[in-house]
């Protein structure tokens, strides 16, 4: 009886909701949120680094890589910054900024390297399964924007990363390289491409599910679907109590771990503020959503053999940049424009309306509201591309494919994205492009916010975790020499060293079914 009115007085408080021994129902050593691209990466790594390790996943729905990580819902597939124009600005004196397209390209060949380590340990499936050759290009029309892009690719093409890229703005060349494009456009238009024969495609939903496949094999780790995490306590030890709902029989267990990630796309701000850790104060979060114009005339895929990216338009965000995108997915290929922006209060694809309102709080009501009014031509920019008539859209399409017609391609609705807000040095808030890791000081915890480029370079930010929350195991001979086996360039660069980046992309593409090149 005294128990209960213990209780009882604690959530009256609002000191926390019921006991404060919560009965611990199960411990393990790791809880991974969300069976997403993020934490399968992170629990292979982890396995790796100390096989004895016991790992829990938990998904909320009844598929790995249901949301953010799909094929059909992940808007980067393969982000080399290669094409993507948003990662090399035009400065205002004239000159284009290179080190963010730089930074990214080597990131990406770290997750290449992970993942050939994977198939040469036979713990992914056949390589085409989840990557594969589809050429990377830029292209612009307009004077002005010509100009852009020569600057660029003389700035780029002097990369060691970025060696073998070609442009030109003869007509004939871009129709060799994409034929669909130029199809019925008029041979007086100004426009200009490059072209990168080493681009890829990667279905990041086939991946993932490769690598959660391989865990589920692996003594000590468990893959729970239909688990949604509802609550995290740090208790006084250290550790964390995980409240987990079974959503089948509408069951809560508790799950004692000494370690959380927190890698559920999306639901991440709201488990990261339920955690109550100080380093999560002050985030906020402003979701995008997104639609493809998706082809069903099998004559117009067959007629298209690479990645098509444009401009974006002026407010866009970064994963708004339109392009004609040849995917592979399950083992055929696939044509897709867009993706439209759009906007939703839901965080998730299948998640709630409410979630936008839920993951508003004192601490960061602020900071949301500055950049609110900071970002206005953003805010314009989505109730235009809300509002956009399946005219305009078509209309959109006809711009990287003259020939489009409305019978070919349905509306499909894209995932959902939820860009960073955080505060300032003012007290204020600023929209955030990219991802960022969040760990408690004592490295117990961490979560991972923001989206593109995202999946891309999943293994370097899983490489940042690891550095943040085990550093003294990161240090230990063992863990150094795991980690150079998974990734051979670790602790390097291979942005500057030319017999390091050419041997590593020839292991890399080797094992992964790969071209590339070799840099004289």
């Amino acid at each position: 009886m005294k128990k209960s009115i213990s209780c009882l007085l604690i959530i009256l408080v609002g000191f926390g909701i019921g006991c404060k021994n919560k009965e611990v129902d199960e411990q393990t050593d790791v809880v991974l949120v969300g069976a997403g691209i993020m934490s399968a990466t992170l629990g292979s790594m982890m396995k790796t680094l100390n096989p004895r390790l016991k790992i829990n996943i938990y998904e909320r729905l009844d598929l790995v890589a249901a949301e953010s990580s799909d094929a059909w819902n992940n808007a980067g597939t393969g982000h080399s910054a290669f094409c993507e124009l948003n990662y090399t600005p035009q400065l205002p004196d004239g000159t284009i900024e290179f080190n963010k397209a730089v930074s990214i390209n080597e990131q990406f060949e770290i997750s290449k390297q992970f993942w050939a380590y994977m198939v040469d340990k036979g713990k992914l499936p056949e390589p085409r399964s989840f990557i594969n050759n589809v050429p990377h290009m830029s292209f612009v029309w307009g004077n002005k924007n010509v100009e852009y892009l020569k600057k660029r690719y003389n700035v780029l093409s002097k990369q060691l990363l970025f060696k073998g890229m070609q442009y030109s703005e003869n007509f004939d060349t871009l129709s060799k390289w994409m034929p669909l494009v130029m199809t019925g456009r008029n041979r007086k238009q100004k426009v200009a491409a490059t072209y990168m024969a080493i681009g890829t495609d990667v279905n990041f939903g086939s991946l993932t599910r490769g690598l959660v496949a391989s865990l589920k094999k692996e003594k000590g780790v468990k893959v729970a679907l239909n688990r949604e995490v509802k609550n995290l306590k740090h208790l006084e030890d250290g550790t964390w109590l995980v409240t987990v709902l079974d959503n089948k029989t509408e069951t809560e267990r508790n799950i004692k771990a000494k370690f959380v990630f927190i890698g559920a796309g999306g639901g991440a701000l709201r488990l990261l503020q339920k955690s109550k850790i100080p380093e999560g104060r002050g985030f906020g979060g402003f979701p995008v959503s997104g639609e493809w114009m998706v082809c069903n005339n099998q004559d117009i895929i067959a007629r298209h053999i690479t990645k098509v990216y444009g401009k974006a338009g002026v407010g866009a965000p970064p994963m708004s940049v339109p392009h004609l995108d040849t995917r592979i997915i399950n083992g055929k290929k696939a044509l897709l424009f867009g993706p439209y922006a759009g906007f939703s209060s839901k965080f998730l694809k299948q998640g709630s309306y409410l979630d936008l309102t839920r993951s508003i709080t004192l601490k960061n009501i602020w900071p949301m509201m500055s950049a609110g009014a900071d970002n206005i031509p953003l805010t314009k920019y989505l109730i235009s591309q809300v509002s956009q008539s399946n005219v305009a859209r078509l209309n959109a399409l006809k711009e990287y494919f003259p020939g489009a017609k409305a019978s070919d391609w349905k509306l499909e609705t894209a995932g959902q994205r939820v860009q960073i807000i955080k505060k300032d040095k003012k007290g204020g808030g600023v929209l955030q492009f990219g991802t960022e890791v969040v760990n408690a000081k004592d490295g117990s915890l961490a979560a991972l916010l923001g989206a593109s480029p995202g999946a891309s370079t999943s293994v370097d930010i899983m490489i940042t975790v690891l550095k943040k929350c085990f550093p003294k195991e990161m240090a230990t001979p063992e863990w150094q020499s795991k980690m150079k086996e998974m990734i051979p360039s670790y602790q390097k660069k291979l942005s500057n060293d030319k017999a390091l980046a050419n041997a590593i992309r020839k292991a890399n593409s080797t094992s992964l079914g790969l071209k590339y090149f070799t840099v004289d």
